[in-house]
């Protein structure tokens, strides 16, 4: 059986490499005016990922645009669930969301946090029981979304380090972002080989776009296809 993968990315947050980034993608998460974005970034955004056929999906996060929500905040799991369902329907004024993808703190918070990972799963569900909901393979997220019967999309990373129990190397220690591209694509291709279902570049990169593009090069010459999740 051949293998595909879907290439994600974090966009409409300022970066400046949107445009490049969406010609190469398969997915956005766009931010939904928490950690970044307002009304017209989603919406310039949206028109974007329709004029190149990808996918639109909302990326909520904690509101906190000084640490650009990668500070982690201490939230009841029904005030989580609350600020879920705001930016996510936020989004649905906007634009058709396929996905649902956390961001930055409230991401790793639910790949851990069985109770913040329910309140997140809870969230998109009740949104719309037809989102697919994006979490790190093999994390507490990936269980409760299935746990409350939505598609899930088992995510990993190009550009970042793991540690031993699966977790993302948190980004204050050294070697959590991988820098040289050749290393980042070797990653990537054997994660997709071991059965991951999409693949998250970051748009805040300085190399963001230049290694979007080989890493689709190197994945269509490996005989991977490159397709939205569930599409």
């Amino acid at each position: 059986m051949s293998l595909r993968v879907d290439l994600n990315c974090d966009l409409g947050e300022g970066a400046g490499h949107d445009a490049e980034l969406m010609a190469v993608i398969t997915s956005a998460n766009i931010a939904c005016g928490a950690h970044a974005g307002d009304e017209a970034t989603m919406g310039a955004t949206v028109a974007l990922a329709r004029q190149h056929g990808v996918a639109i999906g909302a990326h909520p996060g904690f509101a906190d645009r000084e640490n650009f929500g990668r500070r982690e905040w201490v939230l009841a799991a029904t005030e989580v669930r609350a600020l879920v369902e705001r930016q996510v329907r936020a989004l649905q004024q906007i634009g058709t969301v396929v996905h649902v993808k956390p961001h930055g703190a409230l991401y790793n918070l639910a790949a851990r946090d069985a109770v913040i990972a329910e309140a997140v799963a809870g969230a998109v569900h009740a949104v719309d029981a037809r989102l697919v909901l994006f979490a790190l393979r093999g994390s507490e997220l990936v269980r409760a979304g299935r746990r409350v019967g939505l598609r899930v999309a088992e995510e990993v990373f190009a550009d970042r380090t793991y540690r031993a129990d699966g977790a993302l190397t948190p980004r204050a220690e050294a070697g959590a972002v991988i820098t040289d591209e050749a290393v980042a694509i070797a990653q990537a291709l054997r994660m997709v080989r071991a059965g991951a279902d999409t693949i998250c570049l970051h748009g805040d990169g300085a190399h963001a776009a230049g290694l979007a593009r080989r890493l689709h090069v190197e994945l269509r010459q490996s005989g991977i296809e490159i397709r939205a999740f569930g599409v």
